[in-house]
């Protein structure tokens, strides 16, 4: 038997809690799953400096939370675990968990973005053996080591920065001769003296004893030459994709897999269907625009399901 609902949102993070605090508020009694990572990214973010009304940080878990019981207060329903499968072709749509069938009115998506991986051998082999992709997560188990870190954007300078609390030295590799990071955090690595850029060069190979990294092959992008250096940590700054497998075939999304939505607003391709977040945000993706997107998109939903009211629900 489906539990009937009249809104599901699926994912967490800034613009899930966001979308479920505006429907709750709404009356309309949201069901979040909070899916594999509660919280989504920021839960793996240390302090937060740039999100308003927070003069002094706030670390990224705990303004999750307070988003959380926020949303909660209004009436808000969060549940563990991930939907494993929708049909989106008819209303209301159907949403499994695994053998579980839900029933909704309206959906939110907002299940986010993922790290990127170098997609080499050895970055498998030595993942969670010195090879990581989340910083605030594992930083502290390279405290006197040396490390780097792989990607020119602001992820990667943001993750540099953060490992310099622990580690000796920190190189940043990246395959182009210039850096594409913001220029206040090409700056911040620039002038840090722990850091040191290793440009136009690829890791070739994360070099190991089997048991942990012991080092890196570096491979010129310029001429193909390569050299070793000698660490005890790799970690991923190369970006994100957006975790957009679960909706493929059943939503309009770009080539790279963001969900497509209609500018003013966040209604997707499916009348009913809503998305927030980094989800559909290749641009932005940062946590404020992600909470503004939330907000959108339950306005959104909360206007359609005034204009598609079912028997059920009046």
């Amino acid at each position: 038997m489906a539990q009937q609902e009249r809104l599901v949102i699926i994912g967490s993070g800034p613009a899930g809690y966001t979308a479920a605090l505006y429907a709750a508020r709404a009356q309309l009694r949201p069901l979040l799953f909070e899916g594999s990572q509660p919280g989504g990214q920021l839960t793996i973010t240390s302090e937060v400096e740039n999100f308003p009304g927070f003069p002094e940080a706030i670390l990224g878990p705990e303004l999750m939370e307070r988003m959380k019981k926020q949303a909660e207060r209004f009436g808000a329903r969060c549940e563990m675990g991930e939907i494993t499968r929708v049909d989106l072709s008819r209303r209301p749509f159907q949403l499994w968990q695994d053998d579980r069938l839900f029933t909704a009115e309206a959906l939110i998506v907002a299940t986010g973005a993922s790290a990127k991986w170098m997609g080499i051998a050895s970055e498998k082999t030595y993942q969670g053996r010195g090879v990581s992709a989340c910083a605030t997560c594992d930083g502290f188990f390279f405290r006197g080591a040396e490390v780097a870190v792989v990607g020119g954007g602001d992820t990667a300078m943001e993750e540099a920065t953060f490992l310099t609390k622990y580690a000796t030295k920190v190189y940043i590799v990246h395959r182009r001769e210039q850096l594409r990071a913001s220029r206040i955090m090409q700056e911040r690595v620039k002038k840090n003296p722990k850091i040191e850029l290793a440009l136009s060069s690829v890791i070739d190979e994360i070099l190991g004893d089997g048991h942990a990294v012991t080092g890196v092959r570096l491979r010129s992008t310029r001429d193909g030459t390569t050299r070793e250096i000698a660490l005890k940590g790799v970690f991923m700054g190369i970006g994100h994709e957006p975790n957009t497998s679960l909706f493929r075939g059943q939503l309009a999304m770009n080539e790279v897999g963001y969900l497509l939505v209609k500018s003013p607003g966040t209604a997707t391709s499916v009348p009913g269907v809503f998305a927030a977040g980094d989800v559909a945000d290749p641009s932005y993706r940062q946590a404020v625009s992600a909470a503004g997107s939330g907000c959108m998109a339950a306005i959104d939903a909360e206007r359609f399901l005034g204009e598609h009211a079912t028997e059920s629900w009046d």
